[in-house]
């Protein structure tokens, strides 16, 4: 795994803000020394994109309780399935994952049976030959 370079990290720590915080592309493609063809194609990298998903969560990590607390009252307020959905989910109490559970039987396979198969239909073999 290659790391990211000062210059990259410089454009996640402005890409992080919110937009209106935020200086434009071109302005932190000029502080950091690159064009802004440059920071497009750093943001489509997965290197990238995952440390600026991680400021993004570093910068916003106070608020997340009120955000997770808005959630249910929106959910519970206008009565949004959707609401609730994403408030179980970010609860743990829901999830996507279907699990599937399968029942064994205790049959066994008889090696003997399978063998004389076998020899009956190479015996079926020879005959049309």
């Amino acid at each position: 795994m290659r790391s990211l370079t000062a210059g990259q990290y410089t454009a996640i720590q402005h890409l992080s803000l919110p937009k209106a915080e935020r200086p434009s592309v071109d302005k932190i493609a000029e502080e950091i020394g690159v064009s802004r063809s440059t920071i497009y194609a750093w943001q489509k990298d997965p290197e990238f994109i995952a440390e600026l998903k991680g400021q993004i969560v570093r910068n916003n990590v106070g608020e997340l309780p009120e955000l997770v607390g808005a959630l249910t009252r929106m959910a519970l307020e206008d009565k949004s399935a959707a609401m609730a959905k994403l408030a179980l989910q970010v609860h743990g109490m829901l999830t996507d994952k279907v699990e599937v559970q399968t029942q064994t039987s205790p049959q066994t396979t008889d090696i003997e049976a399978l063998r004389q198969r076998i020899e009956a239909i190479k015996g079926r073999q020879h005959e049309k030959e």
